[in-house]
């Protein structure tokens, strides 16, 4: 039964590029979210928030994984962080889809994630420059700040609120009608209609 989305922290890992995304997977209750580490040990987001992990990556339970999500942060950009991109190769091999925004892409593109799959991210080049043997240039929509396509989420830093929406109609959140809402009031900060109507009453 696959009703656990992980949240992979490190140190220096971007805490708000995903905080919309959580607060909605939490909402409905249907599912578990869990912190994931590279070890047990308690990391600090790059915002100096305190986090102990509640497993290891040699915890993931690839069988429960409904989702893993991959934040940004320098860990990336320094080359450094194998150990999770094995587990993302293994748990997308399992089944399981895998989701990244910022930097946090870079981890994807280094598992083989990406060479065949429509995805986006930063800028166009980062990924080429950063992660050695990635073969899906021809695949990189630099149209749209993210992206779900094979298994995989992919956004830009700037896309926090379309990787939320991404996140939320990959796990089948709300109806669709709802979702669109829920865009427009977070990216454009427009009420709904049913909103709209009990405002102009109470004015």
């Amino acid at each position: 039964m696959r009703d656990t989305v992980y949240f992979l922290v490190f140190d220096g890992f971007a805490d708000w590029q995903a905080a919309l995304a959580l607060c909605e997977i939490r909402r409905p209750g249907d599912w578990q979210v869990q912190t994931v580490g590279f070890s047990r040990a308690p990391v600090a987001s790059m915002g100096g928030l305190a986090v102990q992990p509640e497993l290891s990556l040699a915890q993931l339970d690839f069988q429960r994984a409904a989702l893993l999500i991959v934040p940004g942060g320098h860990l990336w950009q320094r080359g450094e962080g194998e150990p999770a991109v094995a587990a993302i190769r293994r748990l997308h091999a399992a089944g399981a889809p895998v989701a990244a925004i910022d930097s946090g892409v870079l981890a994807l593109a280094r598992a083989g994630l990406l060479d065949h799959c429509r995805h986006t991210g930063n800028w166009p080049g980062q990924i080429a420059s950063q992660a050695p043997g990635y073969a899906g240039a021809e695949q990189y929509d630099s149209e749209v700040l993210a992206v779900s396509d094979g298994g995989t989420i992919t956004a830009s830093h700037l896309g926090s609120v379309e990787f939320a929406r991404e996140v939320i109609h990959l796990l089948d959140l709300y109806s669709p009608g709802d979702r669109e809402h829920w865009y427009r009031l977070f990216k454009h900060a427009q009420l709904p209609p049913w909103c709209v109507g009990e405002t102009l009453a109470a004015a």
